[in-house]
């Protein structure tokens, strides 16, 4: 945007000094529409009477009272606050700002009346001073030149009359200024500016901007292609603003922020027209996201002030989307009723609901309010901590005096006392909504005693009855995407700096009920359950009992599970049942005597029967031939009669009488060799048996007919062993 670049130096210029340049404003019509049309031009030509004598009255509530060594002007009687009526929104702040710049330089311009021998002036009273003080401001920043009498203006006489006082001796006091810059080396005015708010305006003039999107007019993909149209160029964070750069808020998703030297083109582009980008202070837009993310579907919102209309709009256009009421206490006359709602209008909120009554004076079974679930508390407080605290005393109707302590730099101890009990009894009355079920607390003030004291006190000295539950502080949605020094304990904090103005924000929330569990896992946590045996829940009891089984299933399984028949011998008669394990009967299928291939064998049957194989080193699957221990003992049975045993039992002495024979007729008859000191223990077995049973061995080599052998016969000798 080249084209823009020199009105926005200048622009910048102006601010800087001190002075702005309005000269046309948009204006929303009935319809909602944008409308330009020109107003009064402010600081080049002058003031409206009516201006003039506002901003004499707030300056002469605001003033610096001096000790009565260093009194230079009497300012009359200022025991009563004057009473100032605004002919609208736009006349209250440029009165506001007028009576600002006058208290900056009071004790520059006061040294030029006296110097210039305009004062003392007897034709002048004492009430009058102040405006003097006033009109002399802006007559040296217009530097020296006729002010303006604009067309439609009500003329006051006090003020034609100072006007052509001043007028008169406009060459001594051009003098006297020229002096006073002399004798203190001053380049400009800005270095009578005390320190405090020299520091304050630095600080804000590098402060970026921020613009939060009312998506009720516009989207943020819309907002970011028309930005892009007008050369803007997206950048990640603030430290990498280069001119046309933005960035997207690292707290608040909707939020855009801008470098200040911006501020002037970017309120003239057409995105920013008709509500759709809106200008306010960062931690407003903190303090409703925080109370939007406590907000449960159809939950309605209690804003304790009225504070800012935009702060109201923020909130509608959050809780847009849950079918939520925003009710915003103390809205006082049916003037600024209709002038608030004709705003929300024009934004497009529909889901506000004004109420005349002061926060305190709510009841807490108000039926208006009965489905309230979250208060948003955002008292008035000294506003320090604000990144531009001029601009947020005016857009939310703050208390006047706070520009003084403004221009001073600081509180007086009594005026944060009273700041602190006022913040307090609000908070206090906040707790007593039995409904609510979360509060958020929001300052800009750098005070403890407005904030943490405050809610630490409230907490300690709420009386609530046993029914209700009692609140805690709980972390900020934000607490988990900033840095360490911006979030303590419990609390969220932003100190003021030049990227961003000071917030403080609390999260109440009320205790939730806990279950018989919770309450025992939190005991047995604390070791508070000594001698109390806790029930495991029913997912631990089931994982060792499938283990269980699964090492039963490794092992085989000891118990019988169903009754298996004997394979039919080639040459015998033999009926015998005998319970067979799984992993034996697995085993068994598996393998084949590589005398016999045809014919599947056990691993105890190859042992005896196939002595070659057990030498070749395959003792892991097998047992060897010597009693001895083997890497696989558990799955197959040992060389010692003791581990067979205890392996098969009595469950597989069947397998063992049936696995000393040959089961094919095709294959070689085995030779049967007697036993020796280097026979298997099934062939010791062999050896001890009776003739008979010797006798139904030969018969399965072909000599004899096997008598009928019953298992009890079979099991005794292998008992034995």
């Amino acid at each position: 945007m080249p084209d823009s670049e020199s009105n926005l130096v200048s622009s910048h210029v102006d601010v800087i000094n001190g002075t702005s340049v309005l000269s046309e404003t948009k204006i929303l019509d009935e319809k909602g529409s944008v409308e330009k049309r020109a107003v009064t031009q402010i600081g080049k030509d002058g003031y409206p009477d009516s201006i003039y004598i506002n901003a004499a009255k707030i300056f002469q509530g605001l003033r610096t009272e001096k000790s009565s060594g260093k009194i230079l002007l009497r300012y009359g009687d200022a025991s009563e606050s004057p009473t100032v009526a605004f002919k609208d929104e736009q006349s209250r702040r440029v009165s506001y700002e007028l009576a600002f710049k006058a208290l900056k330089y009071q004790d520059l311009l006061e040294e030029m009346l006296v110097d210039s021998k305009v004062y003392p002036c007897y034709s002048i009273p004492d009430e009058l001073t102040s405006l003097l003080v006033v009109m002399l401001y802006d007559l040296q920043d217009r530097k020296f030149q006729n002010r303006k009498i604009f067309a439609e203006e009500e003329l006051v006489a006090e003020v034609q009359e100072i006007g052509d006082y001043l007028y008169s001796y406009e060459t001594k006091l051009a003098a006297a200024l020229a002096r006073c810059r002399i004798k203190h080396d001053a380049l400009s005015i800005e270095y009578f500016v005390p320190e405090t708010i020299s520091k304050q305006e630095q600080r804000t003039s590098a402060l970026p901007i921020y613009f939060w999107i009312n998506t009720f007019k516009i989207s943020l993909e819309d907002v970011i292609r028309d930005l892009e149209m007008k050369g803007f160029t997206k950048v990640e964070s603030v430290s990498d603003f280069d001119h046309y750069t933005y960035a997207v808020d690292q707290h608040c998703q909707d939020v855009l922020v801008f470098p200040s030297s911006l501020k002037e083109e970017l309120l003239n582009l057409d995105v920013f027209a008709d509500c759709k980008l809106l200008l306010q202070d960062k931690s407003r837009s903190l303090a409703v996201h925080s109370a939007r993310a406590l907000l449960s579907e159809g939950a309605d919102v209690i804003m304790a002030h009225v504070g800012s209309h935009l702060t109201i709009a923020h909130m509608s256009v959050l809780t847009n989307d849950s079918s939520s009421s925003i009710f915003v206490c103390g809205v006082k006359s049916l003037a600024k009723e209709e002038e608030l709602m004709n705003n929300f209008s024009h934004m497009g909120c529909t889901n506000i609901w004004l109420l005349h009554e002061d926060f305190t004076e709510l009841r807490p079974t108000d039926p208006r309010l009965e489905k309230a679930k979250v208060i948003l508390l955002i008292p008035q407080c000294s506003e320090l901590g604000a990144g531009n605290p001029m601009e947020l005393i005016l857009s939310e109707h703050r208390d006047a005096e706070l520009l003084r302590d403004l221009f001073q730099g600081f509180v007086s101890e009594d005026k944060l006392r009273i700041l602190a009990e006022r913040q307090l009894n609000e908070l206090l009355h906040a707790l007593k909504f039995n409904k609510v079920q979360a509060i958020v607390y929001c300052t800009c003030s750098i005070y403890p005693e407005e904030n943490e004291l405050v809610v630490k006190k409230a907490l300690e000295s709420a009386v609530e009855g046993d029914k209700v539950r009692p609140y805690r502080l709980i972390p900020s949605i934000f607490s988990t995407c900033s840095d360490s020094e911006s979030s303590t304990e419990m609390f969220f904090k932003m100190e003021p700096s030049e990227i961003s103005s000071g917030c403080f924000l609390a999260v109440l929330e009320r205790e939730k009920k806990a279950s018989a569990k919770d309450i025992l896992a939190s005991a047995a946590a604390k070791a508070l359950l000594d001698g109390i045996v806790e029930e495991k829940p029913k997912e631990e009891v089931k994982k060792p009992k499938v283990k269980q089984r699964r090492r039963k299933a490794a092992a085989g399984d000891r118990k019988p599970k169903a009754a298996k028949l004997l394979p039919r011998q080639a040459a015998a008669n033999v009926k015998a049942e005998a319970p067979v394990s799984k992993a034996a009967h697995k085993i068994q299928e598996t393998h084949v005597c590589p005398i016999c291939p045809k014919s599947p064998t056990s691993k105890i049957q190859e042992k005896h029967a196939c002595p070659t194989k057990a030498k070749t080193g395959q003792g892991k699957k097998a047992a060897s031939d010597t009693p001895q221990k083997t890497g696989q003992g558990k799955k197959a049975a040992s060389d010692t009669p003791q581990k067979t045993a205890r392996l098969q039992g009595k469950k597989a002495a069947s397998d063992i009488q049936q696995k000393n024979v040959c089961q094919t007729k095709a294959a070689t008859p085995l030779k049967v060799q007697k036993p020796t000191s280097h026979l298997s223990p099934l062939g010791k077995v062999y050896e001890r048996q009776t003739p008979a049973q010797k006798a139904c061995t030969e018969q399965n080599r072909g000599v004899l007919k096997p008598p009928t052998i019953t298992l009890p016969s079979l099991i005794t000798p292998f008992e034995r062993l």
